[in-house]
């Protein structure tokens, strides 16, 4: 009876720990080479416009992907906002090699702030448009790429 009590309590918590996020996704890059020409599209959907939202850039890619940084262009648009574009750079290596992110495999994950705190300006969709901006086309050993939008608790 007090094995069937600790399972409910942590089937209990469990279920009280939900993921607040509006969008987390990951799109795949087909054959792991990510071109110039395959934008990364993620609409969200914002309703509480008085909230502030993390915004972060999720990547995959293999072992064998031969930069230790990756540099991307943001793009932003949708009501009540200036159409906004922004380069970014986000480390992936230590200067020795070793890998930044959680690895899995032969598989690197990394989910990097694109901004701490951002507060929408009115309720609506919004879209957000990803695209790599290293100087190779395409851009080997990219597995998936995407986006995440939570608000802030």
């Amino acid at each position: 009876m007090l094995h069937l009590a600790g399972l409910l309590a942590f089937l209990l918590q469990a279920a009280s720990c939900t993921d607040s996020a509006l969008v987390d996704t990951n799109k795949p890059i087909s054959n792991r080479n990510w071109s110039y020409i395959n934008k990364i599209t993620v609409p969200v959907t914002i309703t509480d416009a008085s909230k502030n939202y993390q915004v972060s850039f999720n990547l995959r890619h293999t072992s064998d992907y031969k930069y230790s940084n990756i540099f991307i262009v943001l793009s932003l648009t949708g009501p009540g906002l200036t159409p906004y574009k922004q380069r970014k750079e986000f480390q992936l290596a230590w200067p020795d090699g070793e890998w930044l992110g959680s690895g899995s495999g032969n598989l690197y994950s990394y989910q990097m702030p694109l901004t701490e705190t951002f507060r929408f300006p009115a309720k609506g969709t919004y879209t957000f448009v990803i695209e790599q901006n290293m100087r190779d086309n395409p851009l080997r050993e990219i597995s998936d790429v995407g986006l995440r939008v939570a608000p802030i608790e």
